[in-house]
């Protein structure tokens, strides 16, 4: 019965444990040494706040084209955000004296460059300056991370991996060959799965997150086999000791 008892635990921790192919992460980067980075930039999306700050050489004449309340403290990210251009479900924005504006498939800078040449165009300014950022981005992390939540940046560009240092990197637990990336777009739901132990992921064109993406991060097979009845290996040798004992008082 004792040889029994001890080949269910190595059996047990044999079978839990992870090998060094399932937690490295970037195993083959050799071969993506000096990757020329390929940057991208997110369109602009329904519910994204903006912040849009317009310039002139005579600042007075820009006044009636910014939008700011008397009182807002501009150090104030969330009053900021309460005085920001929400983009509708239609994918517009109402902006001072040019109206109704569309924001679809267009990134903040294409919409800076837009709204310039429409201030000039128009007339309403000489040599105007446009600045448009965004406010609000957002991006949620679940499953096997130490902290998940969903973390606000303001960053332009912010890569999958800072975004999984924000909920402060994967567990032992997590399933580095499957992280899945749930992204809007357009009104449409793209899904991705992602493996973190190849450095192809340098290359893909989720490497870098979109404002809104949800990151999911598996648990790996250990982990799946101890969420049953059995929990921990604290929890197996419990159990196993209880019906031991019981099996030996009983051909007792």
């Amino acid at each position: 019965m004792k040889y029994i008892l001890l080949g269910l635990i190595a059996l047990f921790f044999l079978n839990s444990c992870a090998t060094k192919k399932e937690i490295l992460y970037f195993q083959d980067s050799k071969e993506f040494d000096n990757t020329e980075i390929n940057y991208s930039k997110p369109t602009l999306q329904p519910n994204d706040i903006l912040k849009i700050t317009v310039g002139a050489l005579v600042p007075e004449a820009a006044i009636p084209y910014n939008k700011v309340s008397p009182g807002i403290s501009q150090s104030s990210i969330d009053l900021m955000r309460l005085e920001g251009y929400l983009v509708s479900e239609s994918n517009t924005i109402n902006f001072p004296q040019l109206g109704i504006i569309s924001t679809k498939g267009k990134t903040t800078t294409q919409l800076q460059e837009e709204l310039t040449k429409l201030l000039e165009d128009g007339g309403h300014l000489k040599n105007p300056t446009v600045n448009v950022r965004l406010l609000n981005a957002k991006v949620t992390v679940l499953g096997e991370v130490r902290t998940p939540g969903t973390y606000n940046f303001t960053e332009e560009s912010v890569t999958l991996l800072q975004a999984l240092g924000y909920a402060g990197d994967l567990t032992i637990n997590g399933k580095r060959e499957d992280v899945l990336l749930i992204r809007e777009t357009d009104g449409v739901f793209k899904t991705t799965h992602l493996n973190l132990t190849s450095a192809a992921l340098l290359k893909s064109p989720y490497y870098y997150i979109n404002p809104n993406d949800v990151i999911m991060v598996n648990p790996n097979a250990p982990k799946v086999k101890s969420s049953g009845f059995v929990g921990n290996v604290g929890t197996f040798i419990s159990v196993f000791s209880i019906v031991l004992s019981t099996v030996i008082l009983i051909t007792k």
